[in-house]
């Protein structure tokens, strides 16, 4: 809590969502809602020496609807597609980002597991 022991209010007022059903809350609502899972077989990397062909991947994602090409080479893409879930969120929100109320918003992201290309690539 803080110092002065009274809790925070905290309020949602927008979503974002990068996923494999859907690369937002109302694509991924409407797959969701019509039985589409995501999984499908793996594209991104070879699996053929792998006992797992099918994941969850994101599909049809351009990172360039949200920052520029120089600015997501140095970036791994969990955080590409935490910066559009992001950016959707405020969007949905209708809130006007001030210098008066930028203190007072904050974004929480969610992600299962990140950075695993960016560390397998700098340790080989």
């Amino acid at each position: 809590m803080p110092a002065s022991n009274q809790p925070r209010r905290v309020v949602v007022t927008g979503l974002g969502l990068i996923s494999p059903v859907g690369n937002s809350v109302a694509t991924a609502w409407a797959n969701l809602i019509a039985g589409k899972t995501g999984i499908a077989t793996v594209t991104k990397f070879d699996h053929s020496a792998l006992s797992v062909h099918f994941a969850g991947e994101v599909k049809d994602f351009n990172v360039e609807e949200y920052i520029s090409a120089k600015e997501a080479r140095h970036m791994d893409t969990f955080i590409h597609y935490g910066i559009a879930a992001g950016t959707q969120a405020i969007k949905d929100s209708g809130l006007e980002v001030t210098d008066q109320n930028s203190e007072r918003i904050g974004v929480l992201v969610g992600s299962g597991i990140g950075g695993l290309p960016m560390i397998e690539d700098t340790n080989s």
